[in-house]
């Protein structure tokens, strides 16, 4: 089993001043964050992609070459990059150049996003959001095919088999797909034979069963190959030396990024009662490490999931106690899951074939 962190980069609080800091110092923040985690084990770190001021990461590339440099075993990928808005060429480009500078530790999640904020930042429109996705998704399956492509759709200029450099090493680029739990994304991940990745971000984790079932049926149902269905889960999570200090060091974050989120959105606060209750048994991983090991376990029983990994930085968190969390997960609670689940072994999730080109723009969400 892997273990990992991922962040949009949010701003701490200050322990000087109480205020939070900048958004330059988020992203020096988060810098730090990624080299304690490959310095406790962790096998990966994740940012999202966001243009928000309270989630300020917004060039996970830039961010992880800085690390690569820092940094020796942990891999380095997006958690996720907003397919639909970006330029498939330049995301390929630049995290090929990532797998260049890391010696072959970049990985790319493709997914939607869960907010808008890119549509109107980079002149899309929102009622091409089908569209958008599954031609940009086949274009970047493509590119990560062999160096020269020739596609054509009708949200980009068509490549006439022009030359997409560098190349990754090992031929291809681990490309993963995500999603908060669509059944169409799970069974496009699985005819597509792409590892998949679920955000889950509320109710009980162990509903996604299901969803885990539906996708290595889909895989099944493909052509006869020798890689096997991996599955990966990101949701809310913190560690603290006990399951009461790790709730109570979380709830002020917890509340506070939720009740912004929930300004823009529309929906209310959250509740500390709630919120215990999800801590304990819902998509908030939030204890000792005792607790969450165990969690960890129980939801691999149901899922058989190969990454899990939390996002513990959630708007004002101060640093001192991020670094905390990240050094329990690598120290305490990982040797509990592996004794129990076995560390998982080295693998290249997707190398891909010219059949991946044209299966991707099939039934959208």
């Amino acid at each position: 089993m892997q273990l990992g962190v991922y962040s949009f980069g949010n701003q701490a609080t200050d322990p000087a001043t109480g205020k939070l800091v900048s958004t330059a110092q988020a992203q020096r923040d988060l810098l730090e964050a990624i080299e304690l985690a490959d310095q406790v084990g962790l096998e990966f770190f994740g940012i999202g992609e966001h243009h928000t001021e309270e989630m300020p990461a917004s060039a996970a590339a830039v961010i992880f070459a800085a690390a690569a440099a820092r940094t020796k075993r942990i891999r380095l990928g997006s958690a996720v990059t907003v397919l639909s808005t970006e330029d498939p060429v330049r995301v390929f480009q630049q995290f090929a150049t990532l797998d260049a500078l890391s010696n072959g530790r970049a990985e790319i999640t493709a997914g939607r996003g869960s907010s808008i904020e890119s549509y109107p930042l980079f002149g899309y429109k929102l009622e091409d959001y089908d569209t958008l996705y599954a031609e940009k998704l086949e274009l970047l399956l493509a590119l990560n095919a062999g160096p020269r492509v020739s596609w054509s759709g009708t949200m980009r200029a068509a490549l006439n088999d022009e030359l997409v450099v560098p190349r990754p090493d090992r031929g291809e680029l681990p490309i993963w797909l995500g999603t908060g739990g669509s059944p169409n994304s799970t069974v496009r991940a699985g005819q597509l034979q792409l590892p998949v990745s679920y955000g889950i971000i509320g109710g009980d984790p162990v509903r996604f069963r299901a969803l885990a079932d539906l996708y290595r049926r889909a895989w099944a149902a493909g052509p006869a190959t020798e890689r096997l269905p991996q599955i990966s889960v990101g949701n809310p999570g913190f560690i603290g030396d006990t399951d009461q200090s790790a709730r109570d060091t979380f709830w002020p974050t917890w509340y506070r990024g939720m009740a912004d989120i929930g300004k823009r959105r529309g929906f209310a606060p959250p509740q500390r009662a709630h919120y215990d209750i999800d801590a304990e048994h819902g998509a908030l991983f939030i204890g000792g490490p005792e607790q969450i090991a165990e969690r960890i376990i129980r939801l691999h029983g149901a899922m058989g999931h190969m990454r899990q990994f939390f996002q513990m930085d959630f708007l004002g968190l101060p640093q001192r106690d991020l670094l905390r969390s990240i050094e329990l997960l690598g120290t305490r609670v990982k040797p509990l899951v592996d004794a129990e689940l076995g560390p998982e072994p080295e693998v290249v999730p997707n190398p891909l074939d010219a059949r991946v080109a044209g299966a991707a723009a099939e039934a959208g969400e």
